[in-house]
């Protein structure tokens, strides 16, 4: 008797399963509710087929037609002056293909206080809109003016590298 209840839950899965794929739309997992193919054409069937349709599915993740040449952008001045300006701050995690830099506890030079941060270089520009800086003390929140100075220290540094390097 156990087994007949093992073997209808294992159905039911199966059936949850096949319905969560489907999208809601009652297309099924590839886009069909039956024989009918769900109002679709037969040309329009065909192509869901052959994957000439632009429309994605679960089954892209696989077929590895990403182009390999794609980079990410992240703005090395950014980068470089991050972590120029925070070296008083052991870095714990570094992403260069995200551009996010995870910053451990440390006190600033001359400062009482301990605060960890987490900067997120977001754009290959070179401006204010391209950093984002997080950050918090052991005792929480810090204001978000504090965020802002430290951003900026690291714009004004990022142009100077900048220019330093346009001199070689």
């Amino acid at each position: 008797m156990s087994v007949s209840i093992y073997k209808y839950s294992a159905l039911a899965l199966v059936a949850l399963s096949l319905t969560a794929c489907s999208g809601g739309g009652g297309d099924g997992l590839l886009g069909f509710s039956g024989p009918t193919g769900g109002g679709l054409s037969a040309e329009d069937r065909a192509a869901r087929l052959s994957g000439e349709t632009e429309e994605e599915t679960i089954f892209d993740l696989f077929d590895g037609s990403d182009d390999p040449n794609t980079t990410v952008e992240v703005n090395k001045y950014l980068w470089l002056a991050a972590q120029d300006i925070l070296d008083f701050l052991p870095i714990e995690a570094v992403d260069p293909f995200t551009g996010v830099i995870v910053y451990g506890y440390g006190t600033p030079p001359g400062g009482g206080r301990s605060y960890r941060a987490t900067v997120y270089v977001q754009d290959p520009a070179l401006d204010a809109r391209s950093i984002k800086v997080a950050l918090a003390s052991r005792s929480g929140a810090v204001p978000r003016a504090t965020a802002r100075a430290i951003e900026d220290a690291i714009l004004t540094r990022a142009r100077q590298i900048r220019i330093r390097d346009s001199r070689l």
